[in-house]
């Protein structure tokens, strides 16, 4: 039986101020404001030893800005000026706010320079959410 491969999707790009907590699969372009490298340590213990590192960028685009958490080989990519393109990019909650993170079934692309500015007023990640259960 010949089965059909089914055809990639075209990628649906969100808005900064569109993300809500909890939610997962955006695909953003966004402007490297500031970056920070919040943790470096090394994994010696392993064949070859491993760095591991965290940054926490400021990103955003012309509808507002969010922090981007950026891992290991993402920090590289994470340049202040730059553009990226963030695939597959998820919400985390961190304090009770919301963080951008990419995982390892996402992608992080260096593009070419975007033209609009940032909204920097409108900080996603200085936004405190409340867990609420609901008894129904």
């Amino acid at each position: 039986m010949a089965e059909s491969k089914p055809g990639l999707r075209k990628p649906v790009f969100t808005k900064v101020d569109q993300l809500r907590p909890g939610t997962s699969g955006h695909t953003l372009t966004v402007k490297v404001v500031s970056t920070k490298l919040v943790m470096q340590k090394g994994r010696p213990d392993g064949p070859q030893p491993r760095q591991m590192r965290i940054a926490e960028c400021l990103v955003g685009d012309e509808t507002g800005m969010i922090i981007f958490t950026a891992r290991n080989d993402q920090v590289d990519e994470m340049k202040e000026g730059s553009t990226v393109i963030l695939r597959n990019a998820k919400i985390d909650m961190f304090k009770g706010s919301m963080r951008l993170a990419v995982d390892k079934w996402g992608r992080v692309e260096v593009t070419e320079p975007a033209s609009f500015t940032v909204k920097e007023d409108n900080n996603l990640s200085l936004i405190e959410y409340e867990l609420v259960n609901v008894v129904e």
